[in-house]
């Protein structure tokens, strides 16, 4: 399902395929390590439908959106993909201008015969 609809004035703002290093997992050996993830962002942002200034200020900044999963994902360990998929949504729609934020959360190599393995969460501004 797109995010992006003109007719509704969203634009949709993307971070896909940030892989990071996290302490992440609930397993005894995932204590004490980190393993790979991959974080995919994806934002439906309130469209104004006009072309303004060409100006970041007006616009959602994803090196924003990559600071705080970054932040997130430093700041210690986190047992489930799931938690860590709703801190990020919740830090995206801490811009007001944010309506829709679907976070996909994948560990990379837990399964040899597997690309990713983890989670895919969708939440609205309310």
């Amino acid at each position: 399902m797109p995010i992006a609809d003109a007719g509704r004035g969203i634009r949709h703002v993307f971070v896909h395929d940030l892989v990071l290093e996290a302490a992440i997992g609930v397993y005894a050996g995932e204590h004490g390590r980190t393993q790979r993830i991959r974080i995919n962002v994806d934002l439906g942002v309130a469209d104004p439908g006009v072309v303004g200034a060409d100006e970041l200020s007006r616009v959602v900044d994803y090196s924003v959106v990559v600071d705080k999963v970054r932040a997130l994902v430093g700041g210690g360990h986190v047992r489930l993909v799931e938690t860590l998929a709703e801190r990020i949504a919740a830090a995206c729609l801490t811009d007001k201008r944010i309506m829709t934020a679907r976070i996909r959360v994948e560990k990379l190599d837990i399964y040899p015969d597997a690309g990713g393995v983890g989670v895919e969460i969708e939440r609205h501004s309310v």
